[in-house]
């Protein structure tokens, strides 16, 4: 399995005080969209399945019937924790699904916020808890608002984001 800088399990696990993490409802109306508004946890997330819902919803996502799902395993991870291979159990066959996108499309009626998660089993059910809402490309949206709304400029806002960096580049 490929490593990535840090410990994803950690990252997930943790919710360190972060501008991303707003519950600023007034900020989050302005700035998101409604149907956007439905969802708190852009922070972090979690979702929970049966492991007959999973086979219900890989069979209708990805047309394949592995039969109730046993286990979710990430085979790779990118240098963001992104899971970009994952392995699927059922009680029939397995799957290996080797796309980011791939994997938040199969995993969720619309799509995964991120592929950054970790799964546990807790009383026959899984869960999958996950970090961040996005593209991936290290500038959190509402992050940015928050620090906008803060009073910080455009170049402070950046410099957050793009650590060594510096302010006069933007």
């Amino acid at each position: 399995m490929q490593s990535c800088a840090y410990s994803p399990e950690s990252l997930i696990r943790s919710e360190p005080s972060a501008y991303c993490n707003t519950r600023d409802t007034s900020l989050l109306a302005r700035i998101l969209p409604g149907f956007d508004q439905e969802t708190r946890d852009f922070y972090r997330w979690r979702m929970e399945y049966s492991p007959e819902e999973l086979r219900d919803l890989i069979k209708f996502r990805l047309s394949v019937d592995l039969g109730p799902i046993r286990d979710l395993h990430s085979l790779a991870r990118g240098p963001s924790g992104r899971i970009y291979r994952l392995k699927i159990t059922g009680e029939k066959d397995y799957l290996i699904v080797g796309k980011e996108l791939e994997i938040r499309r199969a995993l969720s009626h619309s799509h995964l916020y991120s592929s950054v998660f970790v799964v546990d089993q807790e009383s026959g059910r899984f869960v999958l808890r996950g970090a961040g809402w996005g593209h991936g490309v290290g500038l959190c949206q509402i992050g940015a608002a928050v620090m906008a709304n803060n009073g910080k400029s455009y170049k402070e806002i950046l410099a957050h984001y793009y650590r060594g960096t510096s302010v006069a580049a933007f």
